[in-house]
């Protein structure tokens, strides 16, 4: 059998073939699923879901289950956390330790590694945190709202780039590595701000533990075990001292991304040799059950693992859990607002909405295009290519479609009216920033098209 035959006369795997069923449901979900725009979409209905739900006749259901009480453990050694904690402490861990892979990735092999490339999103993305911050201390200061401060510096990278793919045939493509860069550094400054000023009081005894468990994780990489259960373990521990330490929970996510290796374990190269010299002493028969071929490819299957980085091997496995479950059920669990007059709807016109509407919807445009102007002009940093002002306020425009991050600080910085106030302000301002910037980026494209060369 040779290694070098044709992929296509491989046999078609059953979602793919043409059969009735793949073609008529399973390949039009795959293509669905494989799109950028497409875990925005989905995290769009779960909010829509819960604000329905929680404004419907039915709304008791809704807070009683999120507020559902859920026990892990023993009766000697336990957590106990609602169902709606539950979501938010361990599924946004997860979420934020894609985030950190995708931050490790950056750093290794993207913008984030040349200092003249990163120079501009990463001033874009400070700008773009420290204005809304300041206009939402401008409508807040002085009141029980000013805690809130860090509700509209987030941007949501799955939204933002998913309204970006709407439109990106009609963009230069530097356009979304820009926007990007940008959402990851801001998320690094919005991780920052939590464990700074989110975090409840710390314990110290639990915080050492935790950094017991980081020294422990990084002594393994030393050692080059590379098996995930010590690992796993590991990690586990680290979720639960950093939950008890006070310092948030979702902090340990991010601290895992970036501790793992973003670099293959074995050259790709020598993989590849070493796959061939396995297989080119074996007769391979489409008929042969022989356990010793099946020994072979297993260990060529284990083999060509080792070239590919434990970052994308974890982003590949992860990313669509955390886009099509983690993140729609956090909205689901924290976006529902009831919003019908007769109950006292959240007031769009309080400080603190206000504050979120004009820091998301304005502040972040404005302090992108600030920071911009600054590094152009001062610092002689180029624009992204075969782009002007105009994409770079558009881009501006949709990083303040906040949603997902800046319903997580809510839920750090409120509970009850301040809470819902701001809910429903998040809403609001992500549906006009993502219109706004969309809309933007479409006009000016159709009034300068795109060359070949774009």
């Amino acid at each position: 059998m040779s290694l070098h035959a044709d992929h296509d006369d491989l046999n078609a795997p059953w979602a793919k073939s043409d059969r009735l069923i793949p073609r008529v449901l399973a390949q039009p979900v795959q293509r669905f699923l494989a799109t950028e725009a497409s875990g925005g979409m989905v995290l769009l209905v779960a909010a829509v879901v819960a604000v329905a739900w929680a404004s419907s006749p039915w709304s008791a259901s809704y807070e009683q289950l999120w507020s559902t009480v859920v026990t892990i453990g023993t009766t000697d050694l336990h957590l106990e956390e609602t169902l709606r904690h539950w979501v938010n402490d361990l599924g946004m861990a997860l979420f934020f330790f894609v985030v950190g892979l995708e931050i490790k990735r950056e750093l290794v092999h993207g913008d984030l590694r040349h200092a003249r490339t990163a120079m501009l999103p990463i001033l874009c993305a400070l700008g773009g945190m420290v204005v809304p911050a300041l206009l939402f201390l401008a409508f807040t200061a002085g009141g029980p709202g000013a805690r809130g401060w860090g509700i509209p510096m987030a941007t949501d990278i799955a939204f933002s780039i998913g309204v970006l793919a709407l439109v990106g045939r009609r963009t230069p493509a530097s356009l979304k590595v820009f926007l990007l860069t940008l959402a990851i550094v801001d998320d690094i400054g919005v991780i920052l701000v939590i464990a700074v000023f989110y975090s409840s009081g710390v314990a110290f005894s639990w915080l050492g533990a935790s950094a017991c468990t980081v020294l422990a994780i990084v002594v393994l990489k030393r050692l080059g075990v590379r098996s995930l259960v010590p690992y796993t373990v590991l990690a586990a521990a680290l979720w639960v001292t950093a939950l008890e330490s006070g310092v948030h929970a979702t902090i340990a996510g991010v601290v895992l991304g970036l501790l793992t290796p973003a670099r293959p374990t074995q050259p790709p190269s020598a993989v590849a040799e070493a796959a061939a010299a396995r297989l080119q002493d074996r007769h391979l028969s489409d008929d042969s059950e022989d356990e010793a071929d099946e020994t072979s490819l297993l260990e060529v299957s284990s083999l060509t693992a080792e070239a590919v980085s434990p970052v994308a091997r974890l982003q590949q496995r992860l990313h669509p859990y955390t886009s099509f479950v983690v993140l729609p059920l956090f909205a689901l669990a924290n976006a529902g607002v009831d919003l019908t007059p007769d109950t006292g709807a959240p007031s769009l016109t309080s400080p603190v909405a206000l504050g979120v509407i004009v820091g998301l919807v304005i502040g972040k445009p404005l302090g992108i295009l600030a920071a911009a102007l600054l590094a152009h002009r001062l610092l002689r940093v180029p624009l992204p290519a075969h782009a002007g002002w105009v994409e770079v306020a558009g881009v501006g425009m949709l990083a303040g479609i906040g949603f997902t991050v800046s319903l997580f600080v809510t839920g750090l910085a409120f509970t009850g009216p301040l809470a819902d106030e701001a809910k429903v302000a998040i809403l609001v301002a992500s549906v006009i920033a993502g219109l706004l910037g969309a809309g933007f980026l479409v006009m000016r494209s159709t009034s300068h098209p795109l060359t070949p060369d774009d």
